[in-house]
């Protein structure tokens, strides 16, 4: 790599867009392109806000600041790591959230909805939240950020997952309203019922996991991958959901990709499949009379 004769952020930001593009690189876990991407990385390894004015860009860097740099783009050109992970750091609806290899990068378009406070599908501000498959706490950490009366539980299977999410849950000075549990799927909350119950549980399909570039091998790959149609999780949460949800509560569950496995699946049930302004697509609605109406359904499918 020839990066002596780079000094100004601008140099390696340029620099880094030509290399990211000829590396043929991905883009997908927080921007969707080289020149966002390259930005991100060059700033938030100085600490620089993204919307930093053009004319910062100009500055030289120092000796260190350079030798930093560099060796991050190294990584994320030769490994493949993506950027949130080189950072320590991922933005998910405005909210800055600790990161590694034992959380999924923050991505859900279910962002989306927590910032236009779930309008207009929810019939009153919900008292309990649950965020199922938690991993770094994002989802629900942003929707007890919206709704500050709210109790919101964390829950999930992995203990390394939880050790980030109530990392978050402390930076973000929620100690006394947002919980972590640990169990697999329902299991961890017996009795418990809630007025809203977001998941982004894995839901990659076998051949859609086969396929995908290298960047996503450094997620783990238990927040991916869930079986041959990747609804083995989202079969199990629809069986019990009934039994989880207030009398008006809502069910949000995103599926992605397996849209078409849940349609073929279950095609006597009319799931609300949610539209996004900003990107994002397979994620459903279900109210709590629905679930329970299709209860003695879904379980009847547990096995495909």
């Amino acid at each position: 790599m020839s990066e002596s004769r780079l000094r100004t952020l601008r140099d390696h930001i340029r620099w880094a867009v030509s290399r990211f593009h000829a590396e043929n690189l991905f883009f997908g876990h927080g921007t969707d392109n080289a020149w966002d991407e390259a930005r991100q990385l060059v700033l938030g390894a100085l600490h620089l806000p993204y919307e930093v004015a053009d004319s910062y860009l100009d500055c030289r860097l120092e000796d260190d600041e350079r030798a930093h740099v560099q060796a991050l783009l190294r990584r994320r050109i030769l490994e493949r790591v993506p950027v949130a992970y080189l950072l320590g750091e991922a933005w998910f609806c405005g909210m800055p959230f600790v990161v590694d290899e034992r959380v999924l990068v923050p991505r859900s378009p279910i962002g989306e909805l927590i910032q236009q406070g779930f309008e207009p599908w929810l019939a009153a501000s919900p008292a309990r939240i649950l965020d199922l498959c938690t991993g770094s706490g994002c989802i629900g950490i942003a929707a007890a950020h919206a709704f500050p009366d709210a109790e919101v539980v964390l829950a999930d299977l992995s203990f390394d997952a939880l050790e980030v999410a109530n990392l978050n849950i402390e930076r973000h000075d929620l100690e006394d309203r947002v919980f972590t549990v640990q169990g697999d799927g329902f299991d961890g909350l017996p009795g418990q019922r809630f007025d809203l119950i977001l998941s982004n549980p894995p839901y990659v399909d076998a051949e859609d996991f086969a396929d995908m570039p290298e960047e996503f091998q450094h997620e783990p790959a238990m927040g991916l991958a869930c079986g041959d149609d990747g609804l083995d999780l989202v079969r199990r949460m629809l069986a019990e959901a009934a039994d989880h949800l207030t009398e008006r509560g809502t069910l949000i569950v995103e599926v992605g990709n397996s849209q078409v496995h849940v349609e073929a699946l279950y095609p006597e049930v009319d799931f609300t499949w949610l539209e996004f302004s900003h990107g994002g697509h397979g994620v459903f609605l279900l109210g709590a009379s629905q679930c329970r109406e299709h209860q003695a359904l879904f379980r009847s499918r547990l096995n495909g």
